[in-house]
């Protein structure tokens, strides 16, 4: 990954795709295979250019982003893609406010000897976001950069496959299953085990309660979930719930792994989670003996997600 800074340049001739790429999601994933696959045949180096923070973050301060992945994911998730160098560009007022020629001319040419843009079918950079593909274009052959649209990842039903629309999916609906069509991977988040009010355990479902390493990363729909969680190299099965444990009159959000298997003491341990499916809306119960009996019936139904997983 190279953080961009004004002395730092790619001296070799480059193909690149630009973009936020938050989640690299099977759209992001078709335009980066596509100009992989241009810059090997053209001998070109190929690098995928994007930034550091959503545009949306420098002109509103008070927007709180859902994302995806983290900046690390999506790095590691560019270069598995082929991706040989991965720039990041701090957005800036002096980035936003540059056109989308002068970003061609002094960003792509200039700084990272971009020969080739693959750019999205609905991609849009530069002041305003004004200028469109043919201005892109027009500009390249200007600049001796050839311009090239990608093609469109899209749903049974014709939607394309956007951030957007993944978001609303996790976030308003919990879909976790529909990830795997999407992301072409299961969502994941990451974060250490803290210490919790051993509600879990006073139940009979000890519970590993998860603080998220990013304070940014989209968190699933309040509800119940299969998942399977990953602590020091093991993957093991287990239910997830997300919410304020309305039974209990709880206020704030909490995050609890119950682990199917004996575990030992997990507190301080990085953990990371992989939902399979959701099992149910978050819901009160009449009664301490109810909720055990739910979640009696949410152990079996998890078991049974996992073992056709």
């Amino acid at each position: 990954m190279m953080n961009f800074a004004s002395e730092k340049c790619i001296s070799t001739p480059s193909a690149a795709t630009i973009g936020c790429f938050d989640g690299v999601h099977r759209g992001h994933q078709l335009l980066v295979q596509m100009m992989v696959s241009l810059a090997r045949q053209r001998g070109l180096q190929p690098i995928a250019v994007t930034f550091d923070r959503l545009p949306r973050q420098l002109f509103d301060p008070g927007f709180k982003p859902q994302l995806l992945s983290t900046l690390d994911e999506k790095v590691a998730s560019l270069k598995a893609l082929g991706v040989e160098e991965v720039v990041v560009l701090p957005f800036t007022q002096s980035l936003a406010a540059l056109s989308a020629e002068s970003f061609m001319r002094e960003i792509l040419r200039d700084l990272l000897s971009v020969e080739l843009l693959v750019t999205g079918y609905d991609n849009r950079f530069g002041h305003d976001r004004s200028e469109g593909f043919d201005d892109y274009v027009h500009y390249g052959q200007q600049l001796g950069i050839e311009v090239v649209r990608g093609d469109v990842a899209l749903m049974d039903d014709q939607t394309a496959v956007s951030s957007t629309m993944i978001r609303r999916l996790l976030a308003e609906e919990g879909r976790v299953e529909k990830m795997r069509d999407v992301l072409t991977r299961r969502y994941t988040l990451t974060g250490h085990v803290v210490s919790g009010e051993h509600i879990g355990h006073e139940l009979g479902f000890p519970t590993a309660n998860l603080e998220p390493d990013s304070r940014e990363k989209l968190i699933p729909a309040s509800g119940a979930y299969a998942v399977w969680a990953l602590v020091d190299g093991h993957r093991m099965p287990a239910m997830m719930n997300i919410g304020t444990r309305p039974t209990f009159d709880g206020k704030q959000q909490t995050l609890e792994v119950d682990i199917l298997s004996a575990v030992g003491n997990l507190y301080g341990q990085p953990m990371t989670v992989e939902f399979v499916g959701r099992l149910r809306a978050e819901r009160k119960f009449e009664s301490r003996e109810a909720l055990i009996a739910q979640l009696v019936h949410d152990r079996q139904t998890t078991e049974q997600l996992l073992l056709n997983d």
